[in-house]
């Protein structure tokens, strides 16, 4: 339907031409909602981002805290990665230390593998942490899927990002900041996983071997995230960012994925 109706005059015509032209353009501008700092661009390869959640900066605080809370169990155990170089200037407690071996118990029951602690030394269990960060927070399962492999919550995500109200989204690494709450992931081992121009499907997620952690805090050029068996702990790795605020290659922890909490 027009703007306005059409008169018989052709100057008048023009005139009214352009006056209903900057008159849809100030309703459509009117009319668009305002998007939140930070939040994603529209599409994921293509595929339509649905609309954020209702902010809740109390939940996403939350996860914060229990990551936090656990380092800080395991006596706070601190890696520096800069450039090709990795650090460790505070060694913490280790998943194999009597003490703490009952804790990633806790772990492994949130993915339902009650049989598993910390002398399982050869089972990865940093997918079982986050699970029972979110599971402890009170994150819903209908928004983070505990499991024991990060690709099976991760490919979910990516997945169900067109879906409403997802609490996590995916960004790309190379245009991105994060911040405290997003979930920072990085191949484990040999296994790249091959994104086509730094997206990412769920299938290309499939048995992939990586690694997540929580991010919890955000300074100037420089990024702390919290995850499990890290160096064998519960470990705050510090990592660099460049100027626009983008994290930095790190030959040790080679990023391909970003999921951004929209909370």
């Amino acid at each position: 339907m027009p703007c306005c109706p059409s008169v018989p005059c052709r100057a008048e015509q023009a005139l009214v031409r352009a006056l209903c032209a900057a008159l849809c353009l100030t309703l459509v501008a009117c009319g668009a909602p305002t998007p939140r700092p930070g939040e994603a661009p529209g599409t994921w390869a293509g595929r339509p981002i649905g609309q954020a959640p209702s902010p809740n900066p109390r939940l996403k605080q939350a996860m914060i805290q229990r990551a936090t809370r656990e380092w800080e169990h395991f006596d706070r155990q601190v890696v520096v990665f800069k450039g090709t170089e990795e650090s460790i200037p505070h060694v913490g407690a280790w998943e194999d230390d009597y003490s703490h071996v009952s804790r990633v118990n806790l772990y492994w029951r949130a993915v339902n593998k009650p049989a598993l602690d910390g002398l399982d030394c050869r089972q990865p269990w940093s997918a079982a942490f986050i699970s029972w960060v979110m599971q402890s927070a009170g994150v819903p399962t209908s928004q983070f899927r505990p499991a024991s492999a990060h690709w099976v919550y991760l490919s979910s995500m990516v997945e169900e990002a067109s879906y409403p109200g997802r609490y996590f989204i995916p960004r790309r690494v190379q245009d991105y900041s994060p911040n405290p709450g997003d979930l920072v992931c990085a191949p484990r081992g040999r296994t790249p996983v091959r994104a086509f121009d730094g997206y990412i499907s769920a299938g290309m997620l499939q048995g992939a071997e990586t690694h997540c952690d929580l991010v919890v805090g955000k300074s100037g050029q420089t990024l702390e995230s919290i995850g499990g068996n890290v160096r064998n702990s519960v470990s705050k790795s510090i990592v660099e960012l460049d100027a626009q605020g983008r994290l930095k290659p790190v030959q040790r922890r080679p990023w391909f994925l970003i999921m951004q909490n929209r909370l």
